[in-house]
Protein backbone atom coordinates (compact mmCIF):
# COMPACT_ATOMS: atom_id res chain seq x y z
CA UNK A 1 0.00 0.00 0.00
CA UNK A 2 1.53 3.41 -0.89
CA UNK A 3 0.70 6.52 1.13
CA UNK A 4 0.54 10.00 -0.99
CA UNK A 5 1.78 12.98 0.51
CA UNK A 6 0.61 16.49 -0.33
CA UNK A 7 3.95 18.10 -1.35
CA UNK A 8 3.94 21.48 0.69
CA UNK A 9 2.37 25.15 -0.61
CA UNK A 10 4.75 26.61 -2.29
CA UNK A 11 5.21 29.97 0.41
CA UNK A 12 3.52 33.18 -0.46
CA UNK A 13 5.74 35.84 -2.31
CA UNK A 14 7.26 38.03 0.56
CA UNK A 15 5.83 41.61 0.90
CA UNK A 16 7.92 44.34 1.00
CA UNK A 17 6.78 45.53 4.96
CA UNK A 18 6.50 49.57 4.55
CA UNK A 19 8.41 52.05 5.95
CA UNK A 20 5.45 53.29 8.01
CA UNK A 21 4.73 49.83 9.31
CA UNK A 22 8.55 49.38 9.93
CA UNK A 23 8.49 52.49 11.87
CA UNK A 24 5.46 52.07 13.82
CA UNK A 25 7.26 48.61 15.10
CA UNK A 26 9.94 50.80 16.39
CA UNK A 27 9.66 51.62 20.58
CA UNK A 28 9.52 55.41 21.24
CA UNK A 29 13.14 54.91 22.21
CA UNK A 30 14.05 53.34 18.81
CA UNK A 31 12.09 56.38 17.75
CA UNK A 32 13.97 59.27 18.94
CA UNK A 33 17.36 57.55 17.77
CA UNK A 34 16.00 58.00 14.42
CA UNK A 35 14.19 61.48 14.89
CA UNK A 36 17.03 62.94 17.08
CA UNK A 37 19.83 63.19 14.11
CA UNK A 38 16.96 63.73 11.92
CA UNK A 39 16.15 66.98 13.60
CA UNK A 40 19.64 67.80 13.59
CA UNK A 41 20.21 67.56 9.94
CA UNK A 42 17.39 69.70 9.94
CA UNK A 43 18.55 72.52 11.61
CA UNK A 44 21.81 71.63 9.62
CA UNK A 45 20.34 72.23 5.89
CA UNK A 46 20.70 76.23 5.59
CA UNK A 47 24.27 75.89 6.85
CA UNK A 48 25.79 72.74 4.98
CA UNK A 49 23.54 74.15 1.69
CA UNK A 50 23.76 70.40 -0.18
CA UNK A 51 24.70 70.99 -4.11
CA UNK A 52 21.93 68.37 -4.90
CA UNK A 53 18.98 71.11 -3.24
CA UNK A 54 20.40 74.19 -3.22
CA UNK A 55 18.34 76.85 -4.63
CA UNK A 56 21.45 79.41 -5.76
CA UNK A 57 21.95 81.56 -7.71
CA UNK A 58 18.81 81.74 -8.49
CA UNK A 59 17.15 82.20 -4.88
CA UNK A 60 19.26 82.59 -1.40
CA UNK A 61 19.32 78.65 -0.04
CA UNK A 62 18.67 80.26 3.69
CA UNK A 63 15.68 82.52 2.70
CA UNK A 64 14.33 79.46 0.94
CA UNK A 65 14.53 77.13 3.85
CA UNK A 66 12.55 79.87 5.91
CA UNK A 67 10.29 79.69 3.12
CA UNK A 68 9.47 75.95 3.28
CA UNK A 69 9.35 75.96 7.07
CA UNK A 70 7.02 78.78 6.95
CA UNK A 71 4.79 76.92 4.86
CA UNK A 72 5.17 73.95 6.89
CA UNK A 73 4.06 75.52 10.23
CA UNK A 74 0.91 77.40 8.06
CA UNK A 75 -0.16 73.60 6.83
CA UNK A 76 0.10 72.21 10.53
CA UNK A 77 -2.43 74.87 11.14
CA UNK A 78 -4.78 74.08 8.18
CA UNK A 79 -4.46 70.74 9.05
CA UNK A 80 -5.94 70.63 12.22
CA UNK A 81 -9.67 72.58 10.25
CA UNK A 82 -9.39 70.47 6.96
CA UNK A 83 -7.28 67.13 8.10
CA UNK A 84 -8.56 66.39 11.82
CA UNK A 85 -12.17 67.69 11.84
CA UNK A 86 -12.90 67.74 8.38
CA UNK A 87 -14.02 71.35 7.72
CA UNK A 88 -13.24 72.77 3.95
CA UNK A 89 -11.75 76.17 4.51
CA UNK A 90 -10.80 78.20 1.85
CA UNK A 91 -10.04 81.39 3.64
CA UNK A 92 -7.06 80.07 5.92
CA UNK A 93 -4.97 82.98 4.45
CA UNK A 94 -7.09 85.56 6.16
CA UNK A 95 -5.96 84.32 9.63
CA UNK A 96 -2.23 84.53 8.14
CA UNK A 97 -3.14 87.88 7.04
CA UNK A 98 -4.47 89.05 10.75
CA UNK A 99 -1.32 87.65 12.25
CA UNK A 100 1.18 89.42 9.92
CA UNK A 101 -0.70 92.87 10.87
CA UNK A 102 -1.05 92.51 14.38
CA UNK A 103 3.18 92.17 14.02
CA UNK A 104 2.97 95.59 11.77
CA UNK A 105 0.47 97.37 13.86
CA UNK A 106 2.45 96.95 17.19
CA UNK A 107 5.83 96.89 15.94
CA UNK A 108 6.31 99.21 12.71
CA UNK A 109 7.28 102.83 13.09
CA UNK A 110 4.48 103.96 10.35
CA UNK A 111 1.85 102.52 13.15
CA UNK A 112 0.13 104.93 15.39
CA UNK A 113 -0.34 102.38 18.11
CA UNK A 114 2.07 101.48 21.11
CA UNK A 115 5.40 100.05 20.09
CA UNK A 116 6.25 96.42 21.47
CA UNK A 117 8.96 93.68 21.58
CA UNK A 118 8.81 91.01 18.51
CA UNK A 119 8.31 88.43 21.17
CA UNK A 120 5.89 90.21 23.58
CA UNK A 121 3.64 90.65 19.76
CA UNK A 122 3.54 87.14 18.98
CA UNK A 123 1.32 85.43 21.60
CA UNK A 124 -0.68 89.09 20.98
CA UNK A 125 -1.10 87.84 17.15
CA UNK A 126 -2.12 84.42 18.15
CA UNK A 127 -4.88 85.75 20.82
CA UNK A 128 -6.16 87.86 17.97
CA UNK A 129 -6.66 85.10 15.43
CA UNK A 130 -8.33 83.10 17.77
CA UNK A 131 -10.86 86.11 18.53
CA UNK A 132 -11.38 86.17 14.90
CA UNK A 133 -11.93 82.65 14.26
CA UNK A 134 -14.66 82.61 17.31
CA UNK A 135 -16.09 85.20 15.26
CA UNK A 136 -15.88 83.51 12.13
CA UNK A 137 -16.81 80.21 13.26
CA UNK A 138 -19.77 80.93 15.95
CA UNK A 139 -22.18 81.92 13.08
CA UNK A 140 -20.51 79.36 9.99
CA UNK A 141 -20.00 76.29 11.81
CA UNK A 142 -23.21 75.36 11.70
CA UNK A 143 -22.94 74.95 8.07
CA UNK A 144 -21.53 72.31 5.91
CA UNK A 145 -19.71 70.89 2.99
CA UNK A 146 -19.71 73.97 0.01
CA UNK A 147 -21.13 75.96 1.85
CA UNK A 148 -18.78 76.70 4.77
CA UNK A 149 -16.35 76.47 1.90
CA UNK A 150 -17.58 79.52 0.39
CA UNK A 151 -18.52 81.81 3.76
CA UNK A 152 -14.62 81.04 4.43
CA UNK A 153 -13.64 82.26 0.94
CA UNK A 154 -15.36 85.40 1.30
CA UNK A 155 -13.81 86.13 5.30
CA UNK A 156 -10.28 85.48 3.24
CA UNK A 157 -11.58 87.74 0.95
CA UNK A 158 -13.05 90.49 3.66
CA UNK A 159 -9.14 90.43 5.27
CA UNK A 160 -7.85 91.53 1.98
CA UNK A 161 -10.67 94.21 1.26
CA UNK A 162 -10.15 95.52 4.72
CA UNK A 163 -6.66 96.01 4.65
CA UNK A 164 -7.02 98.06 1.54
CA UNK A 165 -10.02 100.29 2.65
CA UNK A 166 -9.36 101.28 5.46
CA UNK A 167 -7.09 103.72 6.64
CA UNK A 168 -4.88 103.06 9.46
CA UNK A 169 -4.38 99.33 7.67
CA UNK A 170 -2.26 101.71 4.42
CA UNK A 171 -3.39 99.29 2.07
CA UNK A 172 -1.03 99.41 -0.63
CA UNK A 173 1.41 101.59 1.09
CA UNK A 174 1.90 99.04 3.70
CA UNK A 175 3.93 99.43 6.74
CA UNK A 176 7.99 98.89 7.14
CA UNK A 177 10.47 98.55 9.18
CA UNK A 178 8.39 95.59 11.12
CA UNK A 179 10.07 94.43 14.28
CA UNK A 180 12.29 91.08 14.84
CA UNK A 181 13.60 89.33 17.65
CA UNK A 182 16.39 90.56 19.53
CA UNK A 183 19.46 89.37 19.49
CA UNK A 184 23.03 90.59 17.59
CA UNK A 185 26.26 89.15 15.89
CA UNK A 186 29.43 89.77 17.08
CA UNK A 187 29.86 92.99 14.57
CA UNK A 188 26.82 94.03 16.60
CA UNK A 189 24.64 94.38 13.91
CA UNK A 190 20.94 92.43 13.78
CA UNK A 191 21.02 89.25 14.28
CA UNK A 192 17.66 89.19 13.24
CA UNK A 193 17.20 90.70 9.88
CA UNK A 194 15.88 90.43 5.79
CA UNK A 195 19.12 89.34 4.39
CA UNK A 196 20.16 86.64 6.77
CA UNK A 197 17.63 83.26 6.78
CA UNK A 198 19.29 81.09 9.11
CA UNK A 199 18.22 82.44 12.02
CA UNK A 200 14.93 83.09 10.92
CA UNK A 201 15.16 79.21 9.63
CA UNK A 202 15.78 78.04 13.59
CA UNK A 203 12.95 80.12 15.08
CA UNK A 204 10.69 78.75 12.97
CA UNK A 205 11.65 75.06 12.93
CA UNK A 206 12.21 75.09 16.95
CA UNK A 207 8.05 76.73 16.76
CA UNK A 208 6.94 73.72 14.09
CA UNK A 209 8.62 71.07 16.76
CA UNK A 210 6.29 72.29 19.56
CA UNK A 211 3.22 73.17 17.79
CA UNK A 212 3.55 69.12 16.39
CA UNK A 213 4.22 68.06 20.06
CA UNK A 214 0.93 70.12 21.27
CA UNK A 215 -1.19 68.60 18.09
CA UNK A 216 0.15 65.62 18.74
CA UNK A 217 -1.21 65.61 22.12
CA UNK A 218 -4.55 66.86 20.86
CA UNK A 219 -4.77 64.01 18.43
CA UNK A 220 -4.57 61.87 21.11
CA UNK A 221 -6.78 63.13 23.16
CA UNK A 222 -10.57 63.28 23.96
CA UNK A 223 -10.60 66.36 21.29
CA UNK A 224 -8.94 64.53 18.71
CA UNK A 225 -11.09 61.68 18.78
CA UNK A 226 -14.27 63.94 18.80
CA UNK A 227 -12.63 65.92 15.44
CA UNK A 228 -12.07 62.31 13.74
CA UNK A 229 -15.73 61.51 14.83
CA UNK A 230 -17.04 64.98 13.24
CA UNK A 231 -14.80 64.53 10.33
CA UNK A 232 -15.74 60.73 9.54
CA UNK A 233 -19.68 61.41 10.32
CA UNK A 234 -20.89 64.67 12.05
CA UNK A 235 -24.49 63.30 12.02
CA UNK A 236 -23.35 59.82 13.86
CA UNK A 237 -21.10 61.88 16.58
CA UNK A 238 -23.99 64.01 17.04
CA UNK A 239 -26.12 60.99 17.90
CA UNK A 240 -23.51 59.41 20.21
CA UNK A 241 -23.17 62.33 22.38
CA UNK A 242 -19.77 64.24 20.93
CA UNK A 243 -20.87 68.02 21.08
CA UNK A 244 -20.07 69.00 17.49
CA UNK A 245 -20.46 72.56 17.14
CA UNK A 246 -18.26 72.84 20.35
CA UNK A 247 -14.97 70.85 19.00
CA UNK A 248 -15.47 72.70 15.19
CA UNK A 249 -15.21 75.92 17.31
CA UNK A 250 -11.91 74.51 18.98
CA UNK A 251 -10.50 73.36 15.77
CA UNK A 252 -11.00 76.47 14.09
CA UNK A 253 -9.56 78.49 16.69
CA UNK A 254 -6.43 76.05 17.01
CA UNK A 255 -6.05 76.57 13.32
CA UNK A 256 -6.50 80.52 13.57
CA UNK A 257 -4.22 80.57 16.15
CA UNK A 258 -1.33 79.13 14.39
CA UNK A 259 -2.25 80.79 11.18
CA UNK A 260 -1.42 83.88 12.91
CA UNK A 261 1.56 82.97 14.35
CA UNK A 262 3.07 82.02 10.49
CA UNK A 263 1.63 85.40 9.55
CA UNK A 264 3.46 86.97 12.57
CA UNK A 265 6.83 85.19 11.66
CA UNK A 266 6.41 85.52 7.99
CA UNK A 267 5.87 89.89 8.66
CA UNK A 268 8.61 89.79 10.62
CA UNK A 269 11.09 88.44 8.13
CA UNK A 270 9.74 90.48 5.36
CA UNK A 271 10.05 93.61 7.25
CA UNK A 272 7.08 94.79 5.06
CA UNK A 273 3.45 93.97 5.25
CA UNK A 274 0.85 95.40 2.57
CA UNK A 275 -2.01 93.99 1.18
CA UNK A 276 -0.59 92.46 -1.67
CA UNK A 277 0.45 88.79 -0.44
CA UNK A 278 -3.12 87.71 0.73
CA UNK A 279 -5.18 87.10 -1.98
CA UNK A 280 -7.20 83.93 -2.79
CA UNK A 281 -4.40 82.03 -4.44
CA UNK A 282 -2.33 81.95 -1.86
CA UNK A 283 -4.96 80.47 0.20
CA UNK A 284 -5.25 77.90 -2.76
CA UNK A 285 -1.13 76.80 -2.29
CA UNK A 286 -1.74 76.49 1.58
CA UNK A 287 -4.39 73.81 0.56
CA UNK A 288 -2.93 72.22 -1.82
CA UNK A 289 0.10 72.06 0.49
CA UNK A 290 -2.19 69.83 2.79
CA UNK A 291 -4.30 67.88 0.48
CA UNK A 292 -0.98 66.79 -1.86
CA UNK A 293 0.76 65.61 1.64
CA UNK A 294 -2.45 64.10 3.15
CA UNK A 295 -4.89 65.44 5.08
CA UNK A 296 -4.56 64.73 8.44
CA UNK A 297 -1.26 63.28 8.51
CA UNK A 298 1.21 65.60 10.09
CA UNK A 299 4.00 64.31 8.45
CA UNK A 300 2.09 64.34 5.39
CA UNK A 301 1.11 68.20 5.40
CA UNK A 302 4.90 69.18 6.19
CA UNK A 303 5.72 66.73 3.00
CA UNK A 304 3.22 68.35 1.39
CA UNK A 305 4.18 71.59 2.43
CA UNK A 306 8.10 71.11 0.91
CA UNK A 307 6.53 70.32 -2.29
CA UNK A 308 4.86 73.71 -2.65
CA UNK A 309 7.32 75.56 -1.40
CA UNK A 310 10.50 74.29 -2.48
CA UNK A 311 10.22 73.17 -6.08
CA UNK A 312 9.19 76.72 -7.63
CA UNK A 313 12.24 77.87 -5.65
CA UNK A 314 14.17 75.54 -7.13
CA UNK A 315 13.35 75.24 -10.63
CA UNK A 316 12.98 78.62 -11.32
CA UNK A 317 12.13 78.09 -14.78
CA UNK A 318 8.90 76.65 -14.17
CA UNK A 319 7.92 78.77 -11.09
CA UNK A 320 5.73 80.81 -13.41
CA UNK A 321 4.05 77.43 -14.22
CA UNK A 322 3.42 76.07 -10.76
CA UNK A 323 -0.33 76.62 -10.33
CA UNK A 324 -0.42 74.31 -13.47
CA UNK A 325 1.96 72.39 -11.84
CA UNK A 326 0.14 71.85 -8.99
CA UNK A 327 -3.60 71.56 -10.31
CA UNK A 328 -2.68 68.85 -12.58
CA UNK A 329 -0.50 66.94 -9.41
CA UNK A 330 -3.83 67.20 -7.49
CA UNK A 331 -6.05 65.76 -10.12
CA UNK A 332 -3.41 62.79 -11.05
CA UNK A 333 -3.30 62.48 -6.96
CA UNK A 334 -7.31 62.60 -6.46
CA UNK A 335 -7.87 59.65 -9.41
CA UNK A 336 -5.06 57.44 -7.97
CA UNK A 337 -4.30 58.31 -4.56
CA UNK A 338 -7.02 60.03 -3.08
CA UNK A 339 -5.41 60.49 0.60
CA UNK A 340 -2.49 61.88 -0.26
CA UNK A 341 1.09 60.87 -0.57
CA UNK A 342 0.51 60.28 3.24
CA UNK A 343 -2.72 59.16 4.23
CA UNK A 344 -4.20 59.62 7.87
CA UNK A 345 -3.62 57.59 10.48
CA UNK A 346 -6.19 55.39 12.18
CA UNK A 347 -4.85 56.79 16.07
CA UNK A 348 -8.13 57.18 17.70
CA UNK A 349 -6.50 55.63 21.51
CA UNK A 350 -3.82 57.16 23.70
CA UNK A 351 -2.20 53.68 23.17
CA UNK A 352 -2.78 53.18 19.29
CA UNK A 353 0.54 51.47 18.72
CA UNK A 354 0.13 48.69 21.28
CA UNK A 355 -3.60 48.36 20.36
CA UNK A 356 -2.43 48.01 16.61
CA UNK A 357 0.16 45.27 17.40
CA UNK A 358 -1.72 43.47 20.43
CA UNK A 359 -4.69 42.72 17.91
CA UNK A 360 -3.02 42.78 14.92
CA UNK A 361 0.44 41.64 15.43
CA UNK A 362 1.09 44.74 13.40
CA UNK A 363 1.64 48.94 13.27
CA UNK A 364 -1.07 51.49 12.94
CA UNK A 365 -1.80 51.71 9.46
CA UNK A 366 -3.13 54.49 7.70
CA UNK A 367 -7.04 55.33 7.37
CA UNK A 368 -7.05 55.88 3.58
CA UNK A 369 -9.70 53.47 1.38
CA UNK A 370 -6.15 53.51 -0.28
CA UNK A 371 -4.42 51.49 1.97
CA UNK A 372 -7.19 49.10 3.12
CA UNK A 373 -7.70 48.37 -0.25
CA UNK A 374 -4.13 46.77 -0.80
CA UNK A 375 -4.33 44.75 2.55
CA UNK A 376 -7.53 43.06 1.06
CA UNK A 377 -5.80 42.81 -2.56
CA UNK A 378 -2.88 41.12 -0.86
CA UNK A 379 -5.62 38.63 1.41
CA UNK A 380 -7.39 37.86 -2.10
CA UNK A 381 -4.04 37.20 -4.03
Amino acid sequence: MTTTTTPPAAPAKARRRPLSEWWNRLSRVQQWGVLIPLVALVYLLPVLNPPLITTQPGYDFPIAMFEVARYALVAIGLNIVVGQAGLLDLGYVGFFAIGAYVMALFTSPDSSLAKLPFLVVLPIAMVVTMIFGVILGTPTLRLRGDYLAIVTLGFGEIVRLLADNIDPLRGNRGFQGVGHPPGTKADGSPLFNNTDGIPWYWLCVTIIIVILFVVGNLERSRVGRAWVAIRDDEDAAEIMGVPTFKFKIWAFVGGAAVGGLSGALYAGQLGFVNNQKFDVVTSMLFLAAVILGGAGNKVGVLLGAIVVAYVPLRFQAIAEYKYLIFGLALIVLMIFRPQGLLGARQRLLAYGRQAYQRLLGKGEQVSSDGSLATDNQGERA
